[in-house]
């Protein structure tokens, strides 16, 4: 067995400037950091590119190992370097960006998301996380919302960012527009909206995109008004209001209930 590569080796440092968001863009590859966002990525056919990992970690996820095309060893400083976790669980696969144009996100779908100036890496990928634990279709990050490649997006997401389409839409009109023009109805999360979520509601078991908007500001209004609803969670205790993700995970739940109920 060759010896473990060091963090100062070349195809390290190379690698570890993928934690810049420009070095992502421009060679259109990131890192996904433990082993379940791993084994998701190692899912996907031509995903991934490379796989580090630590000889503790090769002992320990043999699986990956065997399945991915091309397994690295490194030290534990090399593989710290790499990870953007506290606690590094051992293995970095470098994966290639994996969103779709937002028109075919949108089409032949029942339930989406799509999030409008989220800029919080650990409520986007929350955010996915929820969509895809609720059976949503797809998940469009839209504006100016945290690059869905950001380490700390992949890893709030637990590998939910390879099990379901991703668009990034600069413009959030765009997808609002193409979810309405797949056949979707789109529903503002609104703590002022007009209608009251309710999930016995036959409002719901519509096709739906639910649109979610800033952590600290919402939505813009004008963005709202083009929503076909405005929809508030009823609050009945003393809490102002819920956080993003905990909102987005009640709206998305609400719907695939009233979907499945139909």
């Amino acid at each position: 067995m060759s010896l473990p590569l060091t963090a100062g080796n070349t195809r390290v440092k190379e690698t570890r400037k993928l934690s810049r968001r420009s070095e992502r863009s421009e060679r259109r590859l990131f890192l996904a950091d433990g082993p379940k966002a791993v084994e998701g990525a190692l899912a996907v056919p031509g995903c991934v590119v490379e796989v580090f990992a630590t000889p503790a970690a090769t002992e320990q996820y043999a699986a990956l190992a065997a399945a991915a095309p091309r397994w690295t060893l490194v030290d534990d400083r090399a593989l710290a370097s790499l990870s953007d976790s506290v606690t590094p669980a051992g293995v970095v696969a470098v994966c290639r960006f994996l969103d779709r144009p937002v028109e075919h996100v949108a089409d032949a779908t029942r339930l989406l998301a799509i999030c409008a100036d989220v800029r919080d890496p650990g409520n986007a990928g929350t955010v996915i996380r929820c969509a895809d634990a609720a059976g949503a279709d797809g998940v469009i990050l839209a504006g100016n919302s945290v690059d869905a490649y950001n380490p700390k997006t992949a890893r709030a997401s637990v590998g939910s960012l390879f099990h379901l389409p991703l668009a990034i839409e600069p413009d959030p009109v765009v997808a609002v527009r193409a979810a309405q023009a797949a056949g979707l109805q789109v529903l503002a999360a609104d703590g002022t909206g007009e209608v009251e979520l309710d999930p016995a509601s036959d409002l719901l078991a519509a096709p739906t995109a639910w649109l979610f908007g800033n952590e600290a500001w919402g939505l813009p209004t004008e963005l709202a008004e083009l929503a076909d609803h405005r929809v508030r969670i009823p609050i009945y205790g003393r809490a102002e209001s819920l956080n993003l993700s905990t909102a987005a995970a009640v709206c998305l739940y609400a719907s695939a209930g009233a979907q499945r109920r139909q």
